[in-house]
């Protein structure tokens, strides 16, 4: 039993991480990106550091800085003390242990919170949620979403996660979703049926090995894009 989790919890990652967990080469790192559920990563401010500013999108930036700091704080310990007390679970390759994960979770959370103000004045941080986004259709090139779709298919049924990659895939050429796996480690059960759909639909559907792995088995992530004939009926 890997975690138990009454709701989503503020937790973010860095803009190393999203290269990583999203297979981001130096090409896609210039595009046009949106990320849903980012929540306090670090991904936004580090990509505006080099010029290259990401949308993204989350119900909690309706608060302050201040107020989602506190919100880490609430359930950061919770978190870690779970994960010390399940050490088959994890893979300690890219965060150490569970002390070096809540460093790396404090500092995305730090680097967050010292650009947030700003980038809600930039645009850059919006209130929003899945699967309604506020853009208009191909408005990004990619789409991201990490550790929300699938991760909490517990509490996400398979209405919303259809829903929710589909408005992804409205808003953008594509879509990567990273992880595949629940929060009880297992392959979520939304993903089968989600690739049926898709593939009916005219979608390419990839299911891609990548270079991070933080949950035991967690190394994959859900490429999904539309076939150029596809894309083209869309416009």
């Amino acid at each position: 039993m890997a975690m138990k989790l009454k709701k989503v919890v503020p937790l973010g990652r860095s803009f190393d991480e999203y290269r990583l967990m999203f297979n981001l080469s130096k090409q896609d790192l210039c595009k046009r990106i949106i990320g849903v559920g980012d929540g306090p990563a670090s991904f936004n401010a580090e990509m505006y550091a080099m010029g290259k500013p990401v949308v993204s999108i989350d119900p909690i930036y309706m608060f302050s800085a201040k107020d989602i700091q506190r919100k880490f704080d609430k359930v950061v310990d919770n978190i870690i003390e779970q994960v010390r007390n399940t050490p088959g679970d994890w893979t300690w390759t890219y965060h150490m242990s569970p002390d070096d994960l809540r460093d790396h979770r404090k500092e995305a959370l730090d680097n967050f919170t010292s650009d947030f103000e700003q980038g809600k004045e930039d645009g850059r941080y919006l209130r929003g949620e899945l699967p309604s986004l506020e853009f208009q259709d191909g408005t990004f090139d990619i789409a991201l979403c990490s550790h929300f779709l699938f991760l909490y298919s517990d509490h996400y049924d398979y209405n919303f996660h259809k829903a929710a990659v589909y408005e992804m895939l409205r808003v953008s050429e594509e879509a990567r979703i990273f992880p595949l796996l629940d929060l009880m480690l297992n392959r979520s059960p939304h993903i089968d049926p989600l690739i049926e759909e898709l593939e009916r639909d005219g979608f390419v559907v990839k299911i891609k090995k990548v270079p991070y792995e933080i949950q035991r088995g967690g190394n994959q992530m859900m490429w999904v894009f539309k076939k150029p004939a596809h894309r083209k009926l869309l416009i």
